[in-house]
């Protein structure tokens, strides 16, 4: 008591122990002030309002519990919990929901389903907060599961809940569950800004223009005012979505509005659409308007020189990075650099950077390493990526086929048949290719070899046919890609029935002719297919673009925005 005593009038002269006591409004408000400050803490005021004999009140404990935000916090969190049930505080509402909120920001989903479970009747927010804590933790089947079981809902439930599917990777269910909000047509749960930011992530992660340009006209009619968040939010869908000039519009309607990260959307959506200069120019601009670039900015900038191939001035970035800006590297700049010097055939100097990086190389970096060597030939820096790829991740089952493929480009189909006995015999299955098209605002997928489709008869008729005239103007398949032990004709026929041709052909099935066609892939677009789709952009006069997993190609007139560069 003594050391507390004397800690107090050291630190806070004016609270000592001789001066008059404070009520708890005044403790609560500082602790609330606390809360906000890393430099001194709220547990530290709430022990010296202990100290001086005052009670806490209703608010005191759901102030202080906002300040343990990380699993470090966890134990001061527990002790708080043990005073709440000292002080008799732990069966009111609002104190369960504080409780709920920190066990989950503190990583402890068990305690926080615990203190739900003793809740009697649980409140609309108690609801939201084992919802949220969920969603947090990954778990957005239990998320749904209790969404469902709710006794009434309202918009705070129903972001929630879309959110927590777009952070899964499922957008197809977080938009048809926006769906389901809208048809209720209720106050309570009428959508609001961040319901919309979360919507439209949806659409730029799946592609979906349509969607995307629907939800901005929904945002208008609503009368929603485009700030900086939902203007960002917008720029980035638009981007994702492959409409740079409409990304380009809002980034230019926002005005005075953009911060740093409305500029870092803009940039990166200019480098991934392989818009380099323009995305360098954008980035000077920026610190013309005294706007300074953060950590997000600069990784978008060495993206725009790594489609570019800007080696010398990537490098420039990345030292005015740490040398001007202060701003350490994070291991995704790291990998931007090796991806940058492998792509341009520098595979010494990119393996140079993975041996003076001062954090341990993960996945990011060793596929970073592996695309460069294999793009130009180096084997034996290509089978010590992908082996140290699979001893960090054993069943990533792209490190294997991508083992595989190596030894297939060799002729190795000894060693090719191995890897591919190890996958079986560790059940360990290939991801497949998926192009995904939308059309009249319905998404549709195709996987390689695709015949789920209802219509799969008329579009292997309308495959055939393209490929006919694709044969007359020049087209020869490009066997080396397939990676699988066939004669030539089994080799042309794998080629041909690959995800993002069966969706264009479908495209043209369901579009009139001069439509633009836009395929989102998960997975790079094969040699192959770009030479094919160069090909089809001009022999049928049609725009196609093609988003994969590393950038957009758009394919004009018989040529690419990548220039084969990719």
């Amino acid at each position: 008591m003594r050391a507390a005593s004397k800690l107090i009038s050291s630190t806070h002269p004016s609270l000592h122990l001789s001066h008059p006591t404070p009520d708890s409004f005044t403790w609560n408000t500082l602790i609330r002030a606390h809360t906000r400050s890393v430099a001194r803490p709220s547990l530290s005021v709430y022990l010296r309002m202990r100290l001086h004999a005052v009670l806490p009140d209703l608010r005191t404990f759901p102030f202080l519990l906002q300040s343990f935000a990380s699993p470090s916090n966890l134990q001061s969190g527990k002790r708080t919990h043990a005073h709440i049930l000292r002080s008799g505080f732990a069966s009111d509402a609002f104190v369960q929901t504080s409780l709920i909120n920190m066990y989950s920001t503190c990583g402890c989903l068990d305690s926080a389903h615990q203190v739900f479970g003793e809740i009697p009747l649980p409140d609309l927010p108690s609801w939201n907060s084992i919802i949220s804590a969920n969603v947090k933790s990954g778990f957005v089947g239990v998320a749904r599961h209790m969404f469902d079981e709710m006794p009434q809902r309202n918009v705070i439930s129903w972001s929630c809940m879309i959110d927590g599917y777009v952070r899964s990777g499922d957008c197809k269910e977080a938009l048809a569950l926006f769906r389901d909000m809208q048809l209720l047509e209720v106050e309570e749960v009428r959508p609001n800004e961040y319901t919309m930011s979360s919507v439209l992530s949806a659409c730029g992660r799946l592609g979906a223009l349509e969607h995307g340009k629907w939800v901005h006209a929904y945002i208008d009619k609503c009368g929603m005012e485009v700030d900086v968040v939902l203007g960002t939010s917008l720029i980035d869908m638009y981007a994702k979505c492959g409409s740079v000039e409409r990304a380009r519009q809002v980034f230019t309607e926002l005005g005075w509005k953009k911060d740093v990260m409305a500029w870092s959307a803009m940039i990166s959506g200019l480098a991934m659409h392989g818009h380099g200069k323009e995305c360098l120019d954008l980035f000077s601009r920026m610190q013309d308007q005294w706007v300074r670039p953060n950590a997000v900015t600069f990784l978008a900038v060495l993206c725009a020189c790594v489609h570019a191939g800007l080696v010398s001035k990537g490098m420039e970035y990345f030292e005015m990075m740490r040398e001007e800006f202060g701003i350490t590297p994070t291991i995704q700049h790291y990998g931007s650099i090796v991806d940058l010097y492998g792509r341009a055939g520098l595979i010494e100097k990119a393996w140079d950077v993975v041996k003076s990086m001062p954090m341990k190389p993960d996945v990011l970096i060793w596929g970073a390493l592996l695309s460069g060597s294999r793009m130009h030939g180096d084997v034996e820096m290509c089978e010590f990526s992908i082996k140290q790829l699979i001893e960090l991740e054993p069943n990533n089952s792209g490190a294997y086929v991508l083992l595989s493929n190596v030894y297939a480009k060799m002729g190795r189909w000894e060693d090719v048949r191995y890897v591919r006995d190890l996958m079986e015999a560790k059940g360990i299955r290939k991801v497949p290719g998926c192009s995904m098209v939308e059309v009249g605002g319905i998404l549709h997928e195709f996987f390689v070899g695709d015949e789920s489709h209802p219509e799969t008869r008329e579009i292997y008729q309308m495959l055939e046919e393209i490929m006919k005239k694709l044969k007359l103007a020049g087209y020869v398949g490009n066997t080396r890609e397939v990676l699988l032990d066939l004669d030539e004709e089994g080799k042309e026929l794998a080629l041909s029935l690959h995800s993002e041709k069966l969706a264009i052909a479908f495209s043209f099935i369901k579009t009139r002719p001069g439509t633009p066609i836009r395929i989102v892939k998960n997975l790079r677009i094969c040699v192959d297919c770009h030479v094919a789709i160069k090909l089809i952009s001009r022999v049928f006069n049609r725009e196609i673009v093609v988003r994969d997993c590393n950038r957009f190609h758009h394919f004009r007139y018989g040529l690419c925005s990548c220039k084969d560069y990719w």
